[in-house]
């Protein structure tokens, strides 16, 4: 099957893609594209996936550089292929023509960044801890420091769970006010105690906050889409074992 890779006008002409699970290798729960090492899916059956995102992208393997994601605010500034190290962060930068920033997620935000006019791109894994940490106020600042300017960023927010699958409870919910009684915004009411939390809406909001020209969201719901996408909270909805991991993926 041939791989599917949604892109976005916005990050024109930046060669970029947030792929689908379609066309990948792997079976059973993992059935596709999953780009996930940290899964327990056949290592050499994710490198079989992995070596499909590079060919996609036209990179040799080695190029394209991933982090150990920690749901953190860090960010590795990438000059050279890592030779198989991966640092703890959640975010690269690059100006290096030829590297391929990519990052995992599996419900959290997937966000590509570029400065078409600097020639500087970013890629983040904005899950909720992350984005209320600051980790893409963050990248914009990392891109800032290699020449982009945040008012020609444009941040893409790639397929993430949608509100309405993304239920929460009142320890959450209180996490987010304390940081900014205004993010309550971000919460519609549930049944009982329950809220669902709106992750785009507050990753939109922080990319705005942090400056960026434009900022949009693919609006794709990984949880509502098994064909296309992996989804951690259907997967322990459905009380599978494990689930893959999807690919997003920007290089100059």
């Amino acid at each position: 099957m041939t791989l599917e890779i949604i892109t976005s006008d916005a990050l024109a002409p930046m060669r970029h893609g947030f792929f689908t699970r379609r066309g990948g290798a792997s079976s059973g729960v993992f059935a596709g594209l999953n780009c996930g090492t940290g899964s327990s899916d056949q290592r050499e059956i994710v490198q079989i996936n992995r070596a499909r995102v590079a060919a996609a992208m036209d990179v040799p393997e080695e190029a394209l550089v991933t982090v150990h994601q920690v749901h953190s605010a860090d960010v590795v500034t990438v000059s050279a292929p890592l030779n198989g190290s991966r640092p703890k962060a959640d975010a690269l930068v690059t100006a290096t023509p030829g590297i391929a920033l990519a990052v995992l997620t599996a419900d959290c935000q997937p966000v590509l960044f570029a400065d078409p006019q600097a020639g500087v791109v970013g890629a983040a894994h904005a899950g909720w801890r992350g984005a209320l940490d600051g980790v893409l106020d963050a990248t914009v600042a990392a891109m800032t420091n290699l020449g982009a300017q945040p008012e020609n960023i444009r941040a893409v927010i790639g397929p993430s769970i949608s509100q309405r699958a993304y239920e929460v409870g009142p320890e959450f919910f209180e996490s987010f006010l304390d940081e900014d009684p205004q993010n309550g915004r971000f919460f519609a009411g549930g049944e009982n105690d329950r809220m669902h939390f709106d992750l785009p809406g507050f990753g939109l909001y922080r990319l705005r906050q942090a400056g960026v020209g434009l900022a949009e969201w693919t609006r794709h719901c990984t949880y509502f889409d098994p064909e296309r996408f992996y989804s951690y909270r259907r997967a322990t909805h459905q009380k599978e074992a494990d689930y893959g991991r999807l690919m997003s993926v920007i290089r100059l």
